[in-house]
């Protein structure tokens, strides 16, 4: 059941009769590059900074930004594009999960087929890096751009308070610590603060912020699919699910919705998050006084050895098929993600560049005097996985989604039987 071009574009064209915002946004005769980033104003700001950097230098090869136009999100914008032949030249927030899907639908252009283009990124990037972004036909269609690792934030002084000065690192650890934090102030029976929270929302989406980095973390970076093969019928998926479904069964986490109150982490309703470094800004804005957290590796099952891996949470930049000059606009592309723009990249998003070594490398050491919040990434981006190399990717977690929520959410199904159902209908969707 692998999706064919045909029937991408059958799923393309109901997006886009479905979407308002279909029509054309620019003359693809047009006598520049259209450059899309996303619509978050630090990398708006960053877009703006390195166009007008490129454009002073090479008035020749003229680039104009705009960030990807509002609507739903910005995965449906891309798809109606898409179909309406309104695609940019190149777009720098591009879901890793979506590109097999493009690939095979041949909307995106091969980039190991331009010149310079691997050397660049053998510089940059590892060996397992470029492994993970090749297309199942061998050929690399995406640039892999940046990262943003997930991560346990937590409260020090509570930490402290319940006896942990070292954050907990095992499941084991954990646990004691909600036993220790978790209270009920009014007497009712229910706790008025828990250990952390996770989003209750079967969305596919939301398992990149509890399932599936613990289950990297716990499988030392394993992988959910590979070709026609389901490969998270493994002990590190039934023990990311049990732990999470003690979480839950003992109220350690809300199933109350806890977004819409005031910041439940800066008031110390919870005391840890899973969460990536974008949390830096925004805790540095509004913390109240005295407050004081810090980052650190997931938590991983007490027998664990090796590595602790997590989702890297990466968006990659792709060149569309609809661009007059995939060869000139590749040495733009280059220019993006050169050591001086990563390094500008770092400074004004607060985002990390996929690039080796970046925790090492001295060109960027005096950022990380400077950003002391940023080392814990930083060194944990030697150790993150984005995603496996899959046309039907998406309905891969939704499926392990319905699945969490008969097991972690309602306690309706053990962990390996909710593992051996998920797996059996993922595997109905590869053949």
């Amino acid at each position: 059941m692998v999706r064919s071009g045909i029937e991408l574009g059958v799923i393309l064209l109901t997006v886009c009769i479905s979407f308002s915002a279909c029509g054309r946004v620019d003359d693809q005769n047009r006598s520049y590059f259209l450059y899309w980033s996303a619509n978050n104003p630090y990398e708006i700001e960053f877009a703006d900074f390195v166009v007008k950097a490129w454009n002073q230098k090479n008035p020749a090869i003229p680039v104009r930004f705009q960030p990807v136009p509002e609507g739903r999100s910005s995965e449906e914008f891309i798809l109606a594009a898409v179909v309406g032949k309104t695609t940019p030249d190149f777009y720098s927030n591009m879901w890793q999960g979506d590109v097999e899907s493009y690939a095979r639908a041949k909307v995106l252009v091969a980039l190991d087929t331009l010149d310079g283009f691997l050397q660049t990124i053998s510089q940059r990037c590892d060996s397992t890096t470029i492994a993970e972004i090749t297309s199942s036909d061998g050929h690399i269609y995406q640039i892999p751009w940046k990262i943003n690792p997930i991560m346990l934030l937590y409260n020090k002084k509570e930490m402290a308070s319940i006896g942990f000065e070292e954050p907990p690192a095992t499941y084991s650890e954990y646990l004691e610590a909600a036993e220790r934090f978790c209270k009920d102030f009014n007497g009712d029976g229910y706790f008025d603060r828990w250990i952390g929270y996770s989003e209750v929302l079967v969305t596919w989406l939301q398992r990149f912020f509890d399932f599936y980095p613990l289950y990297l973390a716990a499988s030392g970076g394993g992988k959910l699919v590979e070709g026609s093969k389901v490969m998270f019928v493994n002990d590190a998926a039934i023990k990311s699910l049990a732990f999470l479904q003690k979480l839950y069964a003992r109220n350690y986490f809300s199933k109350e919705i806890l977004s819409a109150r005031q910041d439940v982490f800066l008031s110390s309703v919870i005391a840890t998050r899973f969460t990536g470094p974008w949390e830096i800004i925004h805790a540095e804005k509004f913390k109240p006084a005295g407050f004081e957290y810090d980052f650190c590796p997931l938590p991983i099952p007490d027998d664990f050895q090796g590595n602790r891996y997590t989702y890297g949470d990466p968006k990659n930049i792709v060149i569309f098929n609809t661009c007059r000059d995939p060869q000139a606009a590749w040495e733009f592309l280059a220019f993006i993600i050169n050591r001086e723009n990563d390094l500008k990249f770092l400074e004004i998003t607060t985002q990390l560049p996929r690039r080796k070594n970046i925790f090492s490398d001295p060109y960027y050491s005096d950022y990380f005097k400077k950003n002391q919040k940023m080392i814990p990434f930083a060194r944990q981006s030697r150790f993150v996985r984005g995603t496996d190399v899959s046309p039907v990717l998406k309905e891969v977690f939704d499926i392990i989604s319905q699945e969490y929520e008969f097991c972690v959410v309602h306690n309706k199904k053990s962990p390996e039987q909710a593992v051996a159902d998920a797996a059996q209908a993922v595997q109905l969707i590869l053949e």
